[in-house]
């Protein structure tokens, strides 16, 4: 655990800002759930709840089995990082923040397909070896709660493979699915 040497006091009905500088280093935004910790040595801990981690090892089977169907790489993540691969480097990727543009693809809330206009999107903030090709967000109750894609390695952009109709709704199919996962 790293001190920031920021001292916040808690106000008379019991509540505690976080200072704005780290609501954005870790992209918590106002209405995001946060996970409350305690330990023996009386420190509290605020993590960021991902109600779809819950579900981290059904998403891992289901994006095997999608994989194996489709022959091409699927990633399962979060709002914030990526929860499931399969078809491409878990070390690589498990558990890594998700890059600017896939955040974006999520909160949009529709069904994503990169077709030969479009530029890459990566798939991890720190870069990777892969770019998203289709990409569903995940709903719950109405509330975004992650996204699964199918990608394409970048050797692969001389040529770009555009989503074919079937592969495209093969992803829709999983966001639908995934997230009324969620739901029940």
């Amino acid at each position: 655990m790293k001190a920031t040497g920021i001292v916040r006091r808690i106000d008379d009905l019991g509540r505690i800002v976080i200072p704005k500088e780290i609501r954005r280093t870790l992209r918590i935004k106002e209405g995001d759930p946060l996970e409350i910790y305690t330990d023996r040595e009386g420190e509290v801990i605020f993590k960021k709840y991902s109600p779809i981690g819950e579900l981290q090892s059904f998403a891992s089977e289901y994006a095997d089995a999608l994989q194996k169907t489709s022959s091409m790489p699927i990633f399962i993540c979060d709002r914030d990082e990526i929860i499931a691969v399969s078809g491409a480097s878990k070390k690589e990727y498990l558990d890594r923040k998700i890059s600017h543009g896939l955040e974006e693809i999520v909160e949009s809330r529709v069904l994503y397909v990169r077709d030969a206009g479009k530029e890459t999107v990566a798939i991890s903030s720190d870069g990777g070896s892969h770019y998203v090709n289709c990409a569903m967000p995940i709903l719950s109750e109405g509330d975004v709660v992650g996204c699964v894609m199918s990608a394409m390695a970048y050797d692969s952009v001389g040529t770009p493979k555009i989503s074919s109709e079937a592969e495209s709704k093969l992803i829709q199919t999983a966001g639908v699915f995934l997230g009324k996962q969620m739901e029940s």
